[in-house]
């Protein structure tokens, strides 16, 4: 406790600046999920408070993700009811809370990192790309979306060419003012003042934005006051019997439904890769470079998906523009992502009405401002600089987020990864070197597995009739059994072309196959 008191000076600003992200990204993905939208803000509650007490993570923030839209819409209707729907979020994060139980959070250990930087910087592009019609002033497309090919037949460049086309004048000026300000904090000048390491930017930019659109605008240039739709639409609560009767809860009767698993076991594996792929991104963006722990995240969000189950919420995961914006706004601790579940609640029940005159160009300015420091231009001068094997997945992970959505780019992406990674180690585990024209060593590195038979069988077929082979395997501790089943074929063919063979082996050596090639 006393050392969140400690960092409150920075969580608690850092907490203010995510609800103001996190707010409109709920009632957006519920509204494209075909949920109530009260239930995006449910999601967004339990994922602050709930998750965010359980987790081991400290900057992790998380809420209904725009990952899990189309599973959510197709499987309300698919199970014919809300409430059934429930059920499988609840049964959903059980099964996440048995994943984190089984430890199975190691798994996340396992992505590359080429993929994982990848991801963060598709992701800073797809903010930039997605939040340029809002900051135009077009908010037809819910805050959220992430995906290429959108539900009104768009995509992500038709969207921002007919955004140019129809300008709202005031959501431009309150954007370019607002993107002004948050510029101003990140010169040296600003981050050297002490008071504004407790006032974040991006408050004073929406503050700002409110004081233009509802006093300057409304008064003297009404031609620019923006409203209705380009505005934050937050559901007023009139009291807590209100809250109470919006509220919708699962339908156990439906516990027999095998359909309800189906989509319970689909959200868990779904919810649970995109945690663990955020949960890794997030430690490298922390600036103490703490690790958390996996499997206590899978534990969280399992308890974060029971409770959202049992009173309404879309399923939760650790989400990276939340997250983002969370180590972007100076945050230390996980009290920052607790405070802002509080706030979430505490709009809805006591001011939605201030909160319904933010400008929604003035988001879009803080999102353009993450999106740039997730996808800085010296960060592909960087990985381009450590080699192909780095920059390939790297760039192919960016342009199968960006053309596809999140989900199926990161597959597509840690496929590539384990491509180059294989390859990598299949050279380094056989090395090939000629001493002159007739001798050839073949060195075994530590471990050699049969993956690595296709690459030995090729070496040994372009080596010439009269040449003398030498077998270097005193540094190797296991050498597969296809490996030595292959030297063995090659003993026996050599004989016919009059190739001599050495095999060089340490005296403690445990190949005993391989000893008999000799």
């Amino acid at each position: 406790m006393k050392k969140h008191l400690k960092t409150l000076g920075s969580d608690l600003p850092s907490g203010v600046v995510v609800f103001l992200v996190a707010l409109p990204l709920c009632l957006g993905i519920a509204l494209a999920s075909g949920a109530p939208l009260f239930a995006g803000i449910i999601s967004g509650v339990v994922g602050g408070i709930v998750v965010g007490f359980f987790s081991g993570s400290h900057l992790s923030v998380s809420g209904p993700a725009a990952g899990l839209t189309v599973i959510v819409l197709t499987a309300i209707t698919d199970l014919g009811s809300y409430e059934i729907f429930l059920l499988a979020v609840f049964i959903g994060g059980l099964i996440q809370l048995i994943l984190g139980i089984l430890k199975a959070g190691i798994i996340g250990h396992f992505f590359p990192s080429s993929v994982i930087k990848g991801m963060l910087s598709a992701i800073g592009l797809i903010l930039i790309l997605k939040q340029i019609p809002h900051a135009l002033g077009d908010d037809r497309d819910y805050e959220g979306d992430e995906a290429f090919l959108q539900f009104d037949g768009e995509n992500t460049f038709t969207e921002i060419a007919l955004a140019v086309q129809n300008i709202d004048p005031g959501a431009f000026i309150i954007c370019g003012i607002a993107l002004g300000i948050l510029i101003l904090w990140e010169t040296r000048t600003f981050r050297n003042m002490s008071w504004t390491k407790i006032i974040p930017g991006p408050l004073v930019a929406i503050i700002l934005a409110v004081f233009l659109n509802s006093v300057l605008f409304n008064s003297v240039f009404s031609a620019l006051k923006i409203g209705g739709k380009h505005l934050v639409r937050l559901p007023e609560i009139e009291s807590f019997t209100h809250l109470t009767s919006i509220l919708d809860f699962p339908d156990f009767s439906q516990l027999l439904n095998p359909q309800v698993y189906i989509t319970a076991f689909t959200i868990a594996i779904v919810a649970s890769l995109e945690t663990l792929l955020s949960l890794d991104a997030v430690d490298k963006l922390d600036p103490y470079k703490r690790i958390a722990p996996a499997s206590r995240e899978l534990r969280a969000q399992g308890i974060g998906n029971m409770v959202c189950g049992l009173i309404g919420g879309l399923p939760v995961t650790s989400v990276i523009v939340r997250s983002t914006a969370n180590v972007s706004s100076g945050a230390k601790t996980k009290a920052s992502a607790i405070i802002h579940g509080f706030f979430l609640g505490g709009s809805v029940l006591f001011f939605p009405q201030i909160l319904n005159l933010i400008p929604l160009s003035a988001l879009a300015a803080v999102l353009l401002m993450v999106g740039y420091k997730l996808a800085k231009p010296s960060l592909f001068k960087e990985i381009y600089g450590q080699g192909k094997n780095q920059f390939l997945p790297f760039i192919i992970t960016i342009g199968a987020i960006l053309f596809t959505d999140l989900l199926i780019g990161i597959i597509v992406g840690i496929i590539v990864g384990l491509v180059f990674v294989i390859k990598a180690n299949l050279h380094q585990s056989i090395l090939v070197k000629q001493n002159s024209d007739d001798e050839y060593i073949i060195k075994l590195e530590k471990d050699v597995s049969f993956l690595n038979k296709a690459m030995l069988r090729h070496t040994l077929r372009g080596i010439p009739e009269g040449s003398s082979v030498i077998f270097d395997e005193s540094e190797s501790i296991f050498i597969d059994h296809d490996i030595v089943e292959t030297i063995q074929d090659f003993e026996a063919t050599a004989r016919n072309k009059n190739i001599s063979i050495k095999i060089r082996q340490p005296k403690s050596s445990n190949n005993k196959v391989l000893s008999q090639a000799s």
